[in-house]
């Protein structure tokens, strides 16, 4: 009897030390090559940072605006928010992604998932634009966005109109995202800083329902670092995911580094039990993101930074957040050459 049962416990131990001894391969669903002044450390240096960090797969874009150095500020900001100055929307950054990865050997090439971004979400002609920039690369954009349209201070600081997601201009993107088998990664922040309501959820609802045909990539689910600032935790959050997943087919949610912390990790790093259960229940909904920008010193400390909640998770549900989840969701065309 004795001898039974110090089998079992060294059994479970095993398998307790199994589940911690996980090793997960990633997908990137989120990363821009350049950053707000449109500049990147480089090809070698995001293949070296993803090579290290397990990053087999990576979706790829550029930014879509570039924030202007203002004639009065003596210093360069390093970053949109850095002053007053505004943003400009900034067509060459998708040119920028495309001679990066037509200079890659084809097996390398063949990692990245380029996405278009390089246009106006309040221009009516944007859709045209798109369908341009589709002719003169064919067969390498397999994604629409990161489109900014609630995003925080940089919408009051991004010259001309306030982008919505649910505007005339982004309506025609969608058609096209649907005829082309695009996916759409959106960033439309839930409410603003100081709302405690989903103030904005109109924007991304309507959207949803009016193009059941159209994948849309929900980036940070919503939220935002500076939403947190200001709010902590969006209690009303999880359960306005919750019903929009039911709701609507056509939703998937990234989990990039803001959602991490305060939503699927506690002050102590310990998973949410309520994120949890709404991932089981939506196993091939999620997926995870870098957010990097241009630099990727980082990557591989924001991805691996969601291993406690993913060891939390069954270990194949696990592994489609962690890497199948965002390959499942692009072209049909890009997901045979994966």
């Amino acid at each position: 009897m004795i001898v039974r049962l110090l089998a079992c416990m060294v059994f479970a131990g095993c398998l307790c030390a199994a589940a911690q001894a996980r090793d997960y391969r990633y997908s990137d669903a989120h990363l821009h090559y350049v950053d707000f002044f449109q500049e990147s450390e480089g090809m070698p240096a995001l293949l070296k940072a993803m090579d290290a960090a397990g990053v087999e797969q990576s979706m790829i874009s550029g930014i879509p605006v570039a924030k202007k150095w203002h004639e009065d500020e003596p210093k360069r900001p390093r970053y949109y928010a850095g002053d007053d100055a505004d943003a400009y929307w900034y067509s060459a950054t998708d040119l920028y992604v495309a001679a990066a990865l037509q200079k890659l050997p084809a097996e390398q090439r063949r990692r990245f998932h380029p996405f278009l971004t390089g246009f106006n979400p309040v221009d009516k002609n944007a859709a045209s634009h798109i369908e341009r920039m589709l002719e003169l690369y064919p067969g390498l954009w397999q994604g629409i966005g990161e489109v900014f349209t609630r995003h925080d201070d940089l919408t009051a600081l991004t010259s001309g109109d306030t982008p919505r997601a649910n505007n005339e201009a982004m309506t025609r993107i969608y058609h096209l995202a649907a005829e082309r088998d695009l996916p759409v990664l959106l960033h439309s922040n839930i409410t603003s800083k100081r709302e405690r309501n989903p103030l904005y959820l109109a924007e991304i609802e309507e959207p949803l329902r009016n193009h059941p045909h159209t994948r849309f990539i929900w980036a940070h689910a919503g939220s935002s670092a500076e939403i947190h600032r200001h709010q902590t935790r969006m209690d009303f959050l999880l359960p306005v995911l919750a019903r929009l997943l039911e709701d609507y087919p056509n939703l998937y949610v990234d989990l990039s580094w803001s959602v991490l912390r305060p939503y699927l990790l506690d002050e102590q790093g310990v998973p949410d039990k309520d994120w949890l259960a709404l991932i089981q229940r939506f196993p091939e909904r999620f997926m995870l993101g870098s957010d990097v920008v241009g630099r990727f010193d980082s990557l591989g400390e924001q991805l691996h930074g969601f291993k406690p909640f993913l060891d939390a998770l069954p270990e194949d549900v696990a592994r489609k957040v962690a890497h199948d989840n965002f390959l499942a969701v692009l072209p049909k065309a890009a997901k045979q050459g994966t």
